[in-house]
């Protein structure tokens, strides 16, 4: 079973804006579920929305540049997965990856 919680409660619980909530499921930030007319979101979701919470209110970033940043840290975790396998491809062949500090 999902473990969820009410957009009311997220409200709530982060002092935020409900216009705000809704524009982050509005631009596909995160995913809301609906169950008889009410929007809840998935406990996993919550450190994003947490995240999205901190950058508008502390930082004053808006929605167009929540989204920006998150396209970044999305592309930023691909390669780093990217480059981690390629790195244990590597070191699963005996080939020593390194940089000299020239």
């Amino acid at each position: 079973m999902i473990q969820k919680i009410s957009r009311e409660e997220c409200v709530a619980l982060y002092n935020i804006e409900i216009h705000f909530f809704d524009a982050l499921v509005e631009s596909g930030l995160i995913a809301v579920i609906e169950e008889q007319d009410e929007l809840y979101l998935d406990f996993e979701d919550l450190n994003d929305l947490e995240r999205y919470v901190n950058l508008h209110y502390d930082l004053e970033v808006n929605i167009a540049g929540i989204e920006v940043i998150a396209r970044l840290l999305q592309t930023v975790r691909q390669l780093q997965e990217e480059n981690r396998k390629m790195q244990s491809g590597y070191n699963d062949r005996g080939i020593e990856i390194g940089f000299t500090g020239h």
